[in-house]
């Protein structure tokens, strides 16, 4: 580490850092609008096409970092412009369109640099332009990726809202008045500078590994556009610097490592990213496999009381669902109330999840089979599937469409949603009418009404109200409910004070 430290301070050193630095931070801006626009191909087909630029800025002026910046940026624009020509212009797939333009252009330049590189006095090594060479950093090439650095990050934030809105959404972007195309012209410069200025860094080969892998991981971190942004820049810089310092101390090539580096955080945030990470995506399935399992059982053990038989641990078997998740399964739902501390007995928080399981199941059935067309023996594997996975919102929508069917396919009936009632026949006070509404929630408040006789779409009136009932008169008849099935009934008031 001591003799790491050493080199770091040696003024070779220093630049190549400044400059290594520069670059990541740079490219790592710039690639999020790249990755995200579907533009990584044309990233790719400028870095090689600044080659013919490199050769005519020599030949016109010698060997000038000015020069080859200029010549390349120029290089790179007519590159942008040859391809989109050809996209708009001519019918030619977009990817062949770049593939034709950047291969005759890099092979331009490779022929016009090694007919320079063979007259005597002339030290223009075409391997320092594939894969840089930031051991030989310059105070012009600094001062160069420096001007195209800030030129950069400037443009991003002063025109930040037109590249983002171009990024996203280009339709709405025409419609707002902001020129989409010459918003792509601009961004087509700003990668020039890019690429020009990482030209002695890692070279035109590996400057689309520090463009896309920086911003390829950061999306993987996060979903917000300016966090994506920092998080590149960051990735980077951190790419850059600790490819350097690896290169120094292996004593290779610091471009490769660089690149080399960049992939490596890449396949790190792959792996251990929170929210898009294989291992986060592994541990989602396997919570939701749980779920499932643990709905699973309490659905087959309601299924079991309706059929009148006695739940046991037979429906594992019949489950297909592993000893040692059964186990986690049953204390999840004693955990939760769902199930009652002893044996296999549902509770009504139980009970109301299972329904809403069933429901779930039977209209799904039901979907399938009247709207998809599949028949009876083909719906039940999906409806298994669907029931767990989609949410309420969903199944409302798909109960409304279907009119609200009172059976599946197979005759069996559908348990109707379980909410709190519009407005609750305890609301009322004594004296006040209503009509008894025709939707009720819940098949024991469904069931009791039936069972005294009360009529759906019927007036009633309140006769008394006490603290733990109501006393309803329907058709010259006298009910009493209890106050927590009064809480229930849905009712369309006639007179509210």
């Amino acid at each position: 580490m001591q003799e790491l430290f050493s080199i770091i301070q040696e003024t070779w050193a220093v630049r190549a850092l400044l400059a290594s630095s520069m670059v990541g931070i740079m490219c790592g801006i710039l690639g999020c609008f790249i990755v995200l626009r579907n533009m990584s191909l044309v990233g790719d087909a400028l870095a090689h096409a600044i080659l013919p630029g490199v050769v005519v800025a020599f030949l016109i002026v010698g060997y000038s970092a000015l020069a080859f910046f200029t010549g390349s940026v120029l290089a790179g624009l007519l590159t942008a412009v040859g391809i989109t020509w050809i996209q708009h212009r001519v019918n030619t797939k977009n990817d062949a369109a770049i593939g034709i333009v950047f291969t005759a252009m890099f092979s331009l330049g490779v022929i016009g640099i090694s007919y320079i590189s063979r007259n005597q006095g002339v030290h223009l090594d075409l391997k320092d332009f594939l894969f840089g060479n930031v051991l030989g950093v310059a105070d012009t090439d600094l001062l160069l990726t420096a001007l195209a650095t800030v030129y950069v990050i400037v443009s991003v934030v002063v025109f930040y809202r037109y590249l983002f809105v171009s990024t996203f959404q280009p339709v709405v972007a025409e419609t707002m008045g902001i020129p989409v195309r010459l918003i792509h012209y601009f961004l087509m410069l700003l990668l020039s500078f890019a690429v020009v200025a990482s030209l002695q860094t890692v070279g035109v080969i590996l400057v689309v590994a520090m463009l896309i892998t920086p911003a390829a991981t950061a999306l993987l971190l996060s979903r917000r556009m300016e966090r994506v942004i920092l998080l590149a820049a960051g990735l980077g810089l951190l790419s850059a610097v600790a490819g350097l310092i690896l290169a120094i101390l292996f004593k290779t090539t610091p471009g490769p490592a660089m690149a080399v580096t960049a992939t490596m955080l890449y396949l790190l945030t792959v792996i251990f990213a929170p929210g898009k990470g294989l291992i986060a995506k592994a541990v989602r399935r396997w919570q939701l496999r749980l779920r499932i399992d643990r709905e699973d059982i309490l659905k087959a053990i309601y299924r079991s009381r309706q059929k009148g038989d006695t739940p046991s641990s037979a429906l594992r078997e019949k489950l297909e669902i592993s000893r040692f998740n059964w186990q986690r399964g049953l204390r999840y739902l004693r955990r939760n109330a769902w199930l009652e501390p002893q044996g296999l007995h549902l509770t009504p928080k139980g009970e109301q999840g299972a329904k809403r399981l069933v429901r779930a199941h039977r209209l799904w059935e039901t979907y399938l089979a009247t709207e998809v067309g599949l028949d009876k023996e083909q719906i039940h594997p999906d409806a298994e599937r669907y029931e767990h996975l989609l949410p309420d919102e969903v199944l409302n929508a798909v109960d409304k469409q279907l009119g609200f069917p009172q059976v599946d396919p197979h005759g069996s009936p559908i348990p109707r949603k379980i909410t709190v009632p519009e407005f609750s026949l305890s609301r009322l006070s004594s004296g006040e009418e209503a009509i008894l509404s025709l939707a009720q929630d819940g098949s024991a408040v469904s069931a009791f009404l039936w069972g005294e006789q009360l009529q759906a779409g019927e007036p009633l009136q309140i006769i008394n109200k006490a603290e733990n009932y109501v006393e309803v008169e329907q058709n010259g008849r006298q009910v009493r409910l209890p106050l927590h099935i009064a809480d229930q009934v849905n009712v369309t008031p006639q007179y509210v004070e």
